[in-house]
This record gives structure tokens, sequence and C-alpha cells, in this order.
């Protein structure tokens, strides 16, 4: 079991390249993971690496990301069966 940061963002965050900036940005940072699209609100993040550098993304994409709004975001720390090699985007 490998220690994942999860997490739920909720906001404007389809479109304005959040996706790519969520990848691109994880990447530069030495994490690995992937995010999805769960609804026009909300996106679904699962990263890997150090647990200083997820909460560095999170204040990252609160105060960097390509969003008009983001209006919440919920983590935690979980453990994943999946270790991964890159950063994916899932749709």
């Amino acid at each position: 079991m490998t220690k994942s940061f999860h997490c739920v963002v909720t906001g404007k965050v389809k479109g304005g390249n959040f996706q790519s900036w969520v990848m691109d940005t994880a990447t530069n940072m030495g994490l690995t993971g992937w995010v999805r699209y769960l609804s026009d609100d909300k996106a679904e993040i699962l990263l890997q690496g150090e647990m200083a550098q997820a909460m560095r993304f999170k204040r990252k994409m609160r105060d960097e990301a390509p969003l008009p709004e983001v209006q919440d975001i919920e983590h935690e720390i979980i453990e994943h069966d999946k270790s991964y090699d890159g950063f994916e985007m899932r749709g």
C-alpha cells in the first residue's frame, strides 16, 4: 500500500485547462497520480509522493490554478494499492 493524497476540488473546474495545469504542476513538483472530472463543478485528484509536496500542491491549486473560482478542496491521506510512475488525465 502506498500513501496517497486524495482530493476533490469543487468550483468551475471544466474548461480553462484545469486538468493540464494539474498534470504539469504535479509533474514539476515530482508528484505522480491522476486527475479526472466528476461533474461540471468537481474534479478528483490522486497524488503520490512526498506529503509535504502534496500540501504545497494544494496551496498552489487554491492560489494559482486557472479557475475562475475554487470553492472548496476536500482532501485526505489514504492507503492506495497502486503506485503510479507518472501523471495522467483520465477525463
